[in-house]
């Protein structure tokens, strides 16, 4: 179930990352970084409200609240580094260089959630990063090292955010997989719209203005964010975030395609990076039966 929650919710994320992308150039990066969460969170209250109809919504402690805090504080600075890297590089290759996410996640999932780190387990993640660094290629370094160091950190951020919800997740008293991932989702997007919208207001009016005359591509990059969000809760909720940021890593191939859309080039180190990420998440997945 977690394998087809990750692939659903990467599939999500590459068209939220695209309609943010777009966004960019037309209201700056902090507004595109909002329509993420300002314009997502109504969905993710939908989401909770049905799911509420079924099973009762836990009340979060304060472990679980730590863990949302952090998880949503990290992402919003990720995401923000992820959209102005992508201006300076291509979108497959600004991608790419951000998956090295997996490597920092089971690190700091071994160290924070004590989730067991096997070599066989750092074998099938290390494949799949090394092909994550074969496809971004000589891309990042014809654009120089800023850029490829943005979307390192902006990776580690999302790879930093991702224990925090998951922690959040585990630390809920009660209550199925399904009804703890949409309380943690519901309540990191409510403390992230505050966030941005607070910085929005009080150091970038014209970028909300923005925001709002653009609703209609921002309704649709906030439900894409918000129907990605969930199913990765959903995944972070039944197995550990490394796995699954691991397996992930099929959105390079997603971004690969919205790349060639673009007329961006792909040349045979791309395709010998995707071989290298399929290999890896395969290995992965069979480790992990």
């Amino acid at each position: 179930m977690w394998v087809a929650a990750t692939l659903i919710a990467a599939l999500a994320q590459t068209g939220r990352n695209a309609a943010q992308a777009g966004l960019t150039a037309r209201i700056g990066t902090m507004g595109a970084t909002g329509v993420r969460f300002l314009f997502g969170l109504p969905f993710a209250l939908l989401f909770l409200s049905l799911v509420a109809l079924v099973e009762p919504i836990p009340m979060p402690n304060m472990t679980a609240l730590g863990y949302a805090a952090m998880g949503a504080v990290s992402q919003v600075a990720a995401t923000a580094l992820m959209l102005t890297a992508m201006q300076r590089r291509g979108f497959a290759v600004a991608t790419a260089l951000i998956k090295t996410e997996p490597v920092t996640l089971a690190i700091l999932g071994a160290a924070l959630l004590a989730e067991p780190l096997t070599p066989v387990r750092l074998g099938a993640i290390a494949v799949a990063t090394a092909g994550v660094l074969a496809m971004s290629g000589s891309g990042w370094r014809r654009a120089g090292a800023g850029p490829a160091a943005l979307a390192v950190l902006a990776g580690g951020l999302f790879g930093l955010s991702a224990i925090g919800f998951r922690g959040g997740i585990l630390s809920l008293p009660q209550g199925g997989e399904l009804i703890r991932a949409t309380t943690i989702l519901a309540l990191s997007l409510t403390l992230q719209t505050a966030l941005v919208g607070v910085w929005l207001a009080l150091r970038d009016r014209p970028a909300l203005r923005g925001m709002w005359g653009a609703w209609r591509e921002s309704l649709g990059a906030g439900f894409l964010g918000a129907l990605a969000s969930q199913f990765w809760f959903l995944a972070f909720a039944l197995a550990p975030a490394a796995n699954v940021r691991t397996l992930a890593l099929v959105e390079v191939v997603f971004a690969a395609a919205v790349s060639r859309h673009r007329r961006e080039a792909m040349g045979p180190r791309q395709l010998a990076g995707m071989a290298l990420i399929v290999a890896g998440v395969g290995w992965l997945l069979w480790t992990a039966r």
